[in-house]
């Protein structure tokens, strides 16, 4: 693992870090799941967890045994009907859905002069953080648009740290999706798994919720890695 003393960068993800924006994809992906007659289950929610549109709506057919069932252009039509099921559902938003000791955790980054960058799958993260009111931290971020793979592919993550200038041994990412923290591993930067521990064994370092989530604790955990 790298020393703490050389991180300069991070890079977040957005939904179940940031804001818990997974339960407004979860409700609009079920809404669809519903119309599609595909049975919703909590594994399926997982599943879905950090995947690009098109990927979770692939997942959601094949879960029903419906893959086949669709042309590509009825896909889009499905997808787009997702979308603007979740930015209705967006609307209702605002800084009460900020994690807890997010915000805390992003003041001392900056006053600690780290850089940040968002990689989001989302093609709604610029909205969201308006939202919520986090927008001046995240200058630099990932478009979803100009990637070729989605996660586990590193891509998103190495973008990340491009943008900021950094190598990506120069920067921590943080997930809470499992695919996430391979994404970030892939890419050659500590992972910081937000979630279950068992899901998220790949984590270089597991903090179990955002409370834990401080670069005191960051500083800690790369310490003993040291040894």
């Amino acid at each position: 693992m790298v020393k703490f003393e050389d991180i300069k960068g991070f890079v977040f993800d957005l939904d179940g870090v940031i804001a818990d924006t997974s339960v407004y994809h979860s409700k609009a992906w079920h809404q669809l799941a519903d119309e599609l007659g595909v049975a919703w289950s909590d594994d399926l929610a997982e599943n879905l967890k950090g995947v690009g549109r098109m990927d979770s709506l692939n997942l959601i057919l094949k879960t029903g045994g419906k893959e086949n069932a669709y042309t590509e252009e009825e896909k889009e039509k499905y997808a787009a009907k997702k979308n603007t099921n979740y930015l209705s559902l967006l609307k209702n938003m605002n800084a009460s859905a900020i994690l807890p000791g997010i915000s805390d955790f992003l003041k001392t980054l900056e006053e600690n002069d780290y850089r940040l960058s968002l990689a989001s799958a989302s093609k709604n993260s610029p909205l969201v953080l308006e939202q919520l009111g986090l927008a001046k931290y995240f200058e630099k971020r990932v478009d979803p648009t100009t990637l070729k793979h989605g996660k586990p592919d590193p891509e998103i993550f190495a973008r990340g740290a491009e943008v900021l200038g950094y190598k990506p041994e120069q920067c921590i990412g943080i997930e809470d999706a499992k695919v996430g923290v391979e994404s970030i591993n892939a890419a050659g930067e500590t992972s910081v798994g937000i979630g279950d521990p068992k899901i998220l064994h790949e984590a270089d370092i597991n903090f179990t919720d955002t409370t834990q989530l401080t670069l005191a604790n960051i500083k800690a955990a790369m310490k003993v890695g040291e040894h």
